[in-house]
């Protein structure tokens, strides 16, 4: 009995916070907040007593929102401006889409007042679709006056506002064509291309992988990078990627002579003792303790290095204005270093990880335009980087 006494309370307690939830949002003025409330409350056992507070509540709502909503289209439409007539459409859906989401629960009854609540539900067809289109007449023309702009901005702003017509209107006039041309005009066109101020021959394949934006992924909605300059495209910034130094160290071998020792297992022998006499067990048999050796290796090990430094510089520069925007500094290293060793000895006084260095042998030492390439990835990684973090427009 306790514990349905207990039950019945808390069921008490969750259905009063949520009328008074919702009692708040009505006073609030947050009326379609107030009916998503009520709806979910309703939507199932409608009809019982212990939701009569949330019918109440949703008739009010209900009423307060569709005239202020009607309030508002009437000022709209009063103030003449037609940057409203996107607010009175939306408000038009509003009414409509609130009706249709309280038309399956009806009819809901107000049991002591033995009535059904009342929701005046009005038909909005001709009021949306008129608003649509006088939307969709000023969003086309208003983009078409953007269009002939010279702002770039102002492309932007249309092509938004061509995709949110085509939304609401697919298929109105040329609208699609005129999506492609805002973006086209909207979009900011890099070339992007390298200079060698070095005493070096850079390699063409590193300069090819350092322009090969695709791979880079930094082609956004509105920044288009090009390597190679396309007809019909007036580039508005310029992209240069300036090598000012390449070091290279030269071709070093390091020898290293060095010894190892380890004691290892090498059979059994008897205990004795400090005096030399043998160490027996209880049943008087000699104990056997393991017999370690030391074992021992030198080393004679070789080190093969080379050493790669490419220093460079970003320029942003502006081409309407053939300014230099900003300079942006970059610089990379790639280190060829290969290890072997010959060894005298026991090998295995040596660690574990150390042995494959004996199987290996000398190795040709990459070429200059090599290890100039091989800085290439980390060129690309850190040019990525910058590109990231600074972009051309602001």
């Amino acid at each position: 009995m306790k514990k349905i006494t207990t039950l019945l309370l808390l069921l008490f307690f969750i259905y009063s916070c949520g009328v008074k939830h919702t009692q708040s949002m009505l006073s609030d003025g947050d009326y379609d907040g107030a009916i998503n409330r009520a709806f979910e409350a309703l939507r199932t056992n409608k009809n019982a007593k212990g939701k009569q507070d949330y019918v109440y509540l949703m008739e009010e709502a209900f009423a307060k929102a569709k005239e202020r909503d009607l309030g508002d289209i009437e000022m709209f439409a009063k103030d003449a401006n037609p940057a409203n007539l996107e607010k009175i459409h939306n408000l038009y859906l509003q009414l409509n889409n609130r009706q249709e989401k309280i038309r399956p629960l009806l009819p809901l009854q107000l049991i002591k007042e033995r009535r059904n609540a009342s929701f005046q539900f009005d038909n909005y067809s001709d009021q949306i679709i008129s608003s649509k289109n006088a939307l969709s007449k000023y969003l086309y023309d208003n983009s078409k006056l953007l269009l002939n702009s010279r702002d770039k901005m102002s492309f932007r702003k249309a092509y938004e506002d061509l995709n949110y017509l085509e939304s609401i209107n697919p298929g109105y006039k040329d609208v699609k064509k005129l999506i492609d041309e805002a973006q086209f005009k909207g979009t900011d066109y890099v070339s992007v291309f390298t200079k060698n101020e070095t005493d070096m021959i850079v390699p063409v394949r590193l300069q090819n992988d350092l322009l090969d934006f695709s791979t880079f992924g930094l082609n956004d909605k509105w920044t288009v990078y090009h390597s190679n300059r396309q007809k019909g495209i007036n580039y508005d910034y310029g992209m240069i990627v300036n090598f000012r130094q390449i070091n290279i160290s030269p071709e070093q071998i390091k020898e290293k002579e060095f010894i190892k020792e380890k004691q290892i297992k090498d059979g059994t022998k008897t205990l004795l003792d400090a005096n030399g006499n043998v160490v027996k067990d209880s049943l008087g048999h000699p104990i056997k303790v393991d017999n370690f050796k030391t074992i021992r290796v030198n080393i004679y090990e070789f080190r093969q290095f080379k050493a790669c430094q490419v220093t460079a510089k970003v320029d942003y520069v502006d081409f309407k204005t053939n300014q230099l925007i900003e300079t942006f500094p970059m610089a990379s290293e790639f280190v060829f270093e290969h290890v072997y060793a010959n060894y005298n000895g026991d090998k295995q006084a040596c660690d574990e990880s150390y042995l494959p260095y004996f199987d290996r042998r000398a190795v040709p030492f990459p070429s200059n335009d090599q290890m100039v390439y091989d800085s290439g990835e980390d060129l690309k990684a850190k040019l990525k980087g910058i590109i990231t973090r600074n972009k051309f427009r602001r």
